[in-house]
């Protein structure tokens, strides 16, 4: 397929009721483009009715800040009620099994976000609810995120294919699915990282095929001058991850080399955007002046984490 400038589809009215959102490897490029679409609409128009009567439960088994505050006023926003369920305070903390868990919570509840550690128990989850059921995070995807990401490059660059999106640092769950989604839309997708903390092999493979498809490319590289030269965005999370503390002592030295300051930036694109997740460590994975300084997104990129959570929301429910 030939690339196409095309950015954001008009609504098409596809139908997402009554879908889980696990990985952006379930849905097609028009459905992600549909999704967008509507998040943009929603930023123009954030108050509605539209959930009215409906209940969003959101098992936390990791802390947070953005998701939970996002999917809780954006249920709020559409008229409806989101609950908040930390695992060691219901039955899922005490040894009841997920598919139990899942089929009480889909008597009571009208979708289930979860936020937790394997991807298998995500999976399990939906597999045994009868409601939609959205990956807040786990080890292995962050597709709210991601979906948030592309939004803010949309809004920064104007366009989609085409651009050069750069990852530095740990291959992770945010890498994942930032190389996933990227890929699928028709983005030159690069990564950067040391050897040994590369994006898992079968997301390699799938960003690969991706690319293939839409016209995009995807290149992993160990040399994050090379990965830099011509960026329209350069991205980065943090070293260690939750559940990696142990790790952060050795970590911080192995990717020093992969700290994005203004030297880096200077071999990217004049108009270069930097993007980071949240929450950040300055001094580390990134500098307080690229940070905060003019070339910085990331505070556009946290809001939309609302405005695209909120068109998940509408769309599945």
């Amino acid at each position: 397929m030939t690339k196409s400038n095309a950015v954001l589809s008009p609504f098409k009215k596809i139908s997402l009721k009554g879908r889980d959102l696990l990985t952006w490897l379930d849905y097609t490029t028009e459905e992600v483009h549909e999704l967008l679409s509507l998040a943009e609409h929603l930023k123009k128009n954030p108050v509605s009715k539209k959930l009215e009567g409906k209940t969003l439960g959101m098992i936390f088994e990791k802390s947070s800040t953005r998701t939970r505050v996002s999917f809780e006023a954006g249920m709020l926003q559409m008229g409806g009620h989101a609950i908040y369920l930390n695992s060691r305070d219901i039955q899922l903390g005490r040894g009841e099994s997920i598919a139990d868990t899942a089929k009480v919570l889909s008597s009571y509840l009208d979708a289930i976000m979860i936020r937790t550690f394997e991807h298998e128990k995500v999976a399990e989850l939906a597999e045994h609810a009868s409601v939609p059921v959205i990956n807040g995070l786990c080890d292995t995807y962050h597709p709210c995120q991601a979906l948030a990401d592309v939004l803010t490059i949309y809004e920064l660059k104007g366009q989609l294919a085409g651009l050069k999106v750069v990852y530095i640092g740990d291959g992770n769950n945010v890498a994942h699915s930032f190389m996933i989604l990227c890929a699928k839309l028709g983005m030159d997708v690069v990564v950067s990282c040391p050897k040994g903390y590369e994006p898992v092999q079968e997301v390699i493979d799938a960003t690969v095929g991706l690319a293939k498809a839409s016209g995009g490319s995807f290149t992993l590289t160990y040399n994050p001058v090379e990965a830099a030269a011509g960026a329209d965005i350069v991205y980065t999370d943090v070293w260690a991850s939750m559940g990696q503390e142990e790790e952060t002592a050795e970590r911080l030295q192995i990717f020093e080399p992969y700290q994005v300051n203004e030297e880096l930036l200077s071999h990217s694109s004049d108009d270069v955007k930097f993007l980071h997740c949240l929450p950040a460590h300055r001094g580390e994975e990134v500098t307080a002046e690229v940070i905060d300084g003019g070339k910085s997104a990331v505070f556009q990129q946290a809001e939309n984490r609302l405005h695209v959570q909120k068109a998940i929301l509408l769309s599945v429910l």
